[in-house]
């Protein structure tokens, strides 16, 4: 409670009139018509990452530029176009209605041409049935396993993470690397040709895409 509602209460317990009264809305700040629910830069728990393995609260948002201004009801719903009752729009109106009856007309003109029938089928009471035990069918959620610990934020950059992974994957290409040269080796006695290199760099990007 604020210390202006707390003198309001205050003023309506030692004077019963002023029980009813309209009590004062304190506006906010920057122009606001209520008070601002912006949290403030201790309560954001919102982090990002901001290299060297650190967090950092994320930046608060701009204010917007019509803060406080009332918009025109013009400016946020399509208004009429014609007046209300007029010759107008009741002409246009009937012109609808007669679209559609015409359309359901032909409908029907087509049906007896084709030797069908126009009939409306109604739905069976067994798939009727089938349909709502569907909707009402408990549905299973998926239980998380009980050891589940979620991942924490490492504090590192798109930029770090993506230099750390570079690293390990050009660590474990040169590994490769050297297996398939042991193995060239072995199956031709011989240190490998341009020829050879060159099956061995296929072989271990095959592995490494695998």
């Amino acid at each position: 409670m604020t210390f202006l509602e707390f003198m309001i209460s205050e003023a309506k317990a030692l004077d019963p009139s002023l029980v009813g009264a309209a009590s004062i809305r304190q506006t906010g700040a920057g122009g606001r018509k209520y008070p601002e629910r912006k949290k403030s830069e201790g309560e954001r728990k919102r982090v990002k990452a901001i290299g060297g393995g650190k967090t950092a609260p994320v930046a608060s948002y701009k204010d917007r530029k019509d803060i406080g201004g009332t918009k025109a009801r013009s400016d946020v719903e399509q208004q009429p176009t014609k007046e209300r009752g007029s010759a107008e729009v009741k002409q246009s109106y009937a012109d609808k209605v007669k679209a559609e009856r015409k359309k359901a007309a032909q409908a029907r003109i087509a049906a007896r041409k084709g030797g069908g029938e126009t009939t409306t089928e109604k739905p069976k009471a067994k798939d009727t049935e089938k349909k709502a035990t569907e909707l009402l069918k408990k549905k299973t959620t998926k239980t998380v396993a009980p050891g589940y610990k979620p991942a924490q934020a490492s504090g590192l950059t798109r930029a770090e993470r993506d230099k750390k992974r570079g690293e390990g994957e050009r660590m474990l290409k040169g590994i490769m690397k050297d297996q398939e040269t042991s193995k060239y080796k072995k199956e031709t006695g011989k240190a490998p040709d341009a020829k050879g290199r060159t099956k061995i760099i296929g072989r271990v990007n095959k592995r490494m895409s695998s």
